[in-house]
């Protein structure tokens, strides 16, 4: 429903955008034509980067007439011979420069950089990287600050359903109604089937945390406010090391038993087999990390570049067909935020299940 609604103000936009271009005179020259296509192409990128990165502030939208900015500023955390706080809001969106304890800092594509008094930035004349030096950044950015909302909200959201069940026994009330049959979908279809009956309850706590966890912050990824967490891949990185670290601890012994020393396999095997079932134990949680990344970033992507395409086109049958493609593609991206969070849950209880499985050596 939300992203229906952000597909209609976007076709709004683009009604406004194509009534304001009728009304502009003819252009006299092709390449003037072509320097403006360019720019629209290079707005509509610079666009699709800025709803994928994550920044120091919310930013909702601006006022090309007017240079102005909306949203709300986070605190800039720093470690740099000491601890410098601000708002974010004192870099105007990278325009000015921040004073701080007799020390200078630039806000430059979304990173902090150290600078002077008049904001000098130096870059690498062979690649054009930024070489001022960085301080330590323990800034609440956007994703950061989302990440605390959505761990604050899962966790009343399942205090609340813990304590129905307290108060009314096998009937939950509130949220716990909601939240039920998931809970009982993730145990009897996940956890039971990969783990086990017998280990099971010890890793449902992460599991039901994670699935909620990816669910929800997918989710708000959909919203105008545009906050991509899994799009992060510091984020899919972490949630995936949780997976191998509990894996790796919970482990019994049979399992490194069959990594390093496979049973019922020719000893030159063995030597073969074994760093080769050690890197399989780290690509597993890789292929985690990549899998949840590569397709939300992917999703965010396709559908930006659709609604770009409503621009390009200037043309009300290209920009309705464009608008269409954005609807059901965004409709499917509603099922791929609850898609991933299942796939990444049931693999995991899938490696928690290799853990712990007793094997039979007869």
């Amino acid at each position: 429903m939300v992203k229906a609604i952000r597909f209609f103000f976007s076709v709004l936009l683009m009604m406004i955008y194509s009534s304001a271009f009728g009304s502009e005179p003819e252009y006299d020259t092709i390449n003037h034509t072509q320097t403006e296509s360019l720019d629209l192409k290079s707005s509509i990128k610079e666009q699709i980067n800025h709803h994928l990165q994550d920044s120091h502030d919310f930013h909702l939208f601006s006022d090309e007439t007017t240079g102005k900015h909306y949203g709300f500023p986070l605190p800039v955390i720093l470690w740099d011979d000491g601890l410098h706080v601000f708002m974010s809001s004192e870099f105007h969106h990278g325009e000015t420069v921040v004073q701080s304890d007799e020390k200078f800092y630039t806000l430059n594509h979304g990173k902090i950089y150290k600078t002077d008094a008049e904001g000098t930035v130096n870059y690498d004349a062979e690649h054009h990287h930024v070489i001022n030096e960085k301080p330590l950044d323990f800034s609440i950015t956007k994703n950061v600050f989302m990440i605390f909302f959505v761990g604050l909200l899962l966790f009343l959201m399942l205090r609340s359903t813990a304590r129905s069940y307290k108060k009314r026994g096998d009937l939950p009330s509130g949220i716990g109604r909601f939240l039920e049959p998931i809970i009982v979908f993730v145990r009897e279809d996940i956890a039971k089937p990969n783990i086990g009956a017998k280990h099971y309850k010890k890793y449902m706590s992460f599991l039901l945390t994670v699935f909620f966890f990816i669910w929800l912050v997918n989710l708000f990824g959909l919203t105008p406010i545009g906050v991509n967490i899994t799009n992060n891949i510091a984020v899919t990185f972490a949630l995936a090391v949780m997976t191998y670290l509990i894996t790796t601890f919970t482990a019994k012994k049979d399992y490194w038993k069959h990594i390093f020393w496979m049973p019922g396999v020719p000893v030159p095997m063995k030597v073969v087999l074994a760093p080769i079932e050690l890197l399989g134990t780290i690509i597993k949680p890789f292929s985690l990390m990549i899998r949840l990344y590569a397709n939300i970033t992917a999703g965010h992507i396709v559908i930006m570049s659709i609604i770009g395409m409503m621009f390009v086109f200037q043309n009300w049958i290209g920009s309705s067909l464009s608008f269409i493609l954005a609807l059901v593609l965004g409709i499917l991206e509603l099922l791929v935020a609850a898609l991933q969070a299942y796939i990444f849950t049931m693999l995991s209880a899938l490696y928690f299940g290799s853990a712990v499985e007793e094997h039979d050596h007869h």
